[in-house]
């Protein structure tokens, strides 16, 4: 049986509870980005090693074909050190601040064309 690398991970990240936006901030790329990824069936060992590394999750046990143990315990500690919530780039947070602004003003419109009608 073929396996989806996509689906996978998209459904440990759901199950360890991280949401897309934190996803997207952590890894510094954009929400449409990692949806994406979800979408690809072979996806590059390297981007699920690294969400790997940010979920603090060993992507040995679904991709044996792709990693062993020791790929996630070496490197676990110094993508800990590396990445926290605090080192959010300037331009990383603006882009999160203005797709949530972007997101309410959608809402509202969305609720005053309900009242038009």
């Amino acid at each position: 049986m073929d396996k989806h690398y996509g689906q996978i991970v998209e459904l440990i990240i759901r199950k360890k509870g991280y949401s897309i936006s934190e996803l997207a901030r952590l890894t510094y790329v954009n929400r449409r980005s990692v949806y994406n990824w979800f979408n690809q069936k072979y996806l590059k060992p390297e981007i699920i090693h690294r969400i790997g590394c940010i979920l603090d999750h060993d992507f040995s046990v679904e991709f044996p074909e792709l990693f062993t143990k020791d790929d996630f315990e070496k490197t676990e500690k110094h993508i800990d050190s590396e990445i926290s919530s605090n080192d959010t780039p300037p331009m990383v947070a603006w882009k999160d601040k203005y797709i949530e602004l972007l997101e309410r003003y959608n809402n509202l419109l969305s609720k005053k064309l309900q009242n038009e009608t």
